[in-house]
């Protein structure tokens, strides 16, 4: 095992270590941001496009689920088409979700997000051909899971009473945040993709990679199920 992968692999196993320590976080924001969203009055376009990239790149199930989305992704192409499936799923229901009111607990909503995770995983380890003989369709089933991704963001910006004075411009603010996080985290993990898909260690190491995905999503599921039942 060169040194590439065991550097890779030593951040993949640090990030599932810290996620107890993160789950504390899971249902809301820091202290300086929840401050904020509770003073806010009126449109804040820019510190609402901040919050919501923020949000993004500390958000690491939605980055687990990137990673598992392009891990098999080679194509420029194709790493464009499934990422705006997944752009367009959560982007629907973050506005949808927060516009229209729509409340769902955010431990189960979460706890979705975390299969999202286990499915990839899942996926990219062809379990479901070796195991069911069949092939779900990967394209519907990455915007599906973006669509709970979205209500997940939803949840977030919901636990706040935004007043209705500048409610549309700053969410749709803090939706543009998202994408711009969004960019800039699946540009860095394309980045550290690339460098390893040089080496033969990348194929090698993809079981025991995409297996570590899958323990990470287990993990999300069960801190948020326990979080369910307790509260």
């Amino acid at each position: 095992m060169n040194k590439m992968v065991k550097n890779s692999m030593s951040l993949l196993l640090m990030i599932i270590g810290l996620f107890a320590s993160f789950s504390s976080l899971a249902h809301g924001v820091d202290e300086t941001t929840k401050q904020f969203l509770e003073a806010n009055q009126g449109a804040a376009i820019f510190p609402f496009i901040y919050i919501g990239a923020k949000h993004m790149v500390t958000g690491y199930d939605h980055l687990l689920f990137l990673v598992g989305v392009v891990f098999f992704l080679f194509r420029s192409k194709d790493v464009i088409l499934y990422v705006s499936l997944f752009t367009l799923g959560h982007s629907v229901t973050l506005l949808y979700g927060v516009f229209s009111q729509i409340n769902i607990n955010p431990y189960i909503i979460d706890a979705i997000i975390g299969l999202s995770v286990v499915y990839k995983g899942f996926d990219n380890l062809g379990g479901f051909k070796r195991l069911f003989n069949y092939q779900p369709n990967t394209k519907i089933a990455v915007m599906i899971f973006g669509l709970f991704h979205g209500f997940g963001l939803a949840t977030k910006i919901q636990e706040f009473q935004l007043p209705s004075d500048g409610l549309v411009s700053n969410i749709i603010a803090f939706n543009v945040g998202v994408e711009i996080g969004q960019f800039l985290t699946l540009a860095m993990v394309l980045i550290i993709l690339s460098f390893w898909r040089r080496h033969l260690s990348y194929l090698h190491f993809a079981t025991i990679t995409n297996t570590a995905l899958m323990s990470a999503g287990f993990m999300l599921m069960g801190l948020q199920l326990t979080g369910y039942f307790i509260t």
